[in-house]
């Protein structure tokens, strides 16, 4: 059952719908959300959803927010995809100081961007850190406001910083976005608006207090559920967000064509047993995976504590219907696109841009096979010591 306040995040988001669409195809010629969208997406909190209350965030339950990157994402997968990033990078808030969160957060137009680590690492020195490298991928961060990397750290001995089970620690290091240098490189098959794009830094001094570490669920410094959830399982949540929109405004694209195309020789496309029971295939599909991922996030919802990370079978559960949900949104763009026959291959049909997109989006990490293998074998007993 969502409350008010909930269901009015996802109105919200469907009411930038129109506005979204009009957008979409300065998004993805400019690689920017052009005004005044981006003011409108701000006014609208898209981009505080898991942010915690305690710094003036709607800290949503993910099965909310999940419906809210889906409406975005239906008219904008790029839009999507960074809202959903910028979702996500929020939820370092829980694991920096209180004061240093409230400072990043203070600005009700606040967004965090960021590249996955690499072999870069930070130099322990009195105070902070001081960090040198070259990052990519950061999405958003043509929109942000902080940005960050991940890193581990070498001690003034010259040793690693060890962390949880004597692993190599990696360390979030936060700092304004003008510091960074960036590298205009995002030449891409899909989600070309995303600008997800590199950054340098030379020996950049990031203070200890604007420094932390997501690695460790019990680190964290605010109470509730939502923050029981691991960061890459809601990470999962996002990707399912936007794969879940763009497969459900193909399918639309497609119903509608459907009553219209009479291909060549052949009878009216929604006259076609064919494509009748695979148009049906996939809307079963499709809304059985976000009704088995709607009911897993509300069932660990209900059993998580406080304070206590979830176990790893519930993050095993989060991470396999996630996984599932991706697939089978994949499924359904891809049953789209081949029906929709010549009609899907224009640039700025329903079906060209989307279908770029989500293919763009199968290739990242969260989409990954493996993701199958994994929770299969915490299904057969074998519970590994680590898993996010």
């Amino acid at each position: 059952m969502l409350t008010g306040g909930e269901c009015d995040a996802i109105a919200r988001a469907r009411r930038l719908g129109p506005a979204i669409e009009a957008a979409a195809d300065t998004i993805e010629r400019t690689q920017r959300i052009p005004e005044p969208l981006l003011s409108a997406l701000h006014a609208a909190r898209m981009c505080r959803m898991l942010l915690p209350r305690s710094v003036d965030g709607d800290e949503l339950p993910p099965w909310v927010y999940l419906r809210a990157v889906e409406e975005l994402s239906r008219h904008d997968a790029s839009l999507g995809w960074n809202v959903f990033v910028a979702n996500s990078a929020a939820l370092i808030a829980p694991f920096l100081p209180a004061e240093t969160a409230r400072t990043i957060f203070a600005d009700p137009r606040a967004v965090v961007a960021w590249g996955p680590p690499n072999a870069a690492t930070a130099q322990a020195v009195p105070g902070g850190y001081r960090v040198s490298g070259e990052w990519h991928f950061a999405s958003g961060s043509r929109q942000a406001t902080w940005m960050g990397v991940h890193c581990p750290v070498v001690e003034p001995d010259g040793t690693l910083r060890r962390g949880a089970a004597g692993r190599t620690a990696i360390r979030t290091l936060l700092f304004p976005a003008e510091r960074a240098e960036r590298i205009a490189d995002w030449q891409v098959v899909g989600l070309r608006g995303t600008a997800s794009e590199g950054y340098r830094l030379a020996d950049l001094f990031v203070p200890e207090a604007f420094s932390g570490t997501r690695e460790d669920p019990t680190l964290r410094r605010e109470p509730g559920k939502l923050f029981a959830f691991t960061m890459q399982g809601l990470y999962a949540v996002g990707v399912a967000g936007v794969a879940f929109g763009i497969a459900r405004a193909m399918l639309d694209a497609f119903i509608d064509l459907a009553t219209r195309k009479t291909p060549r020789g052949l009878e009216r496309l929604a006259d076609s047993a064919v494509v009748q029971a695979g148009l049906a295939r996939q809307e079963a599909g499709l809304g059985a995976a976000r009704a088995y991922l709607t009911a897993t996030l509300a069932e660990v919802w209900e059993d998580a504590g406080d304070t206590a990370p979830i176990d790893i079978p519930a993050r095993a559960r989060v991470r396999l219907a996630c996984a599932h949900s991706i697939a089978a949104a994949v499924a359904a763009a891809d049953f789209t696109y081949k029906a929709a026959g010549i009609d899907a291959i224009f640039p700025g049909s329903p079906f060209e841009r989307r279908f770029r997109d989500m293919h763009t989006l199968s290739q990242q990490i969260q989409a990954r096979e493996a993701h199958f293998e994994a929770v299969g074998a915490i299904l057969l007993g074998s519970v590994p010591e680590v898993f996010y």
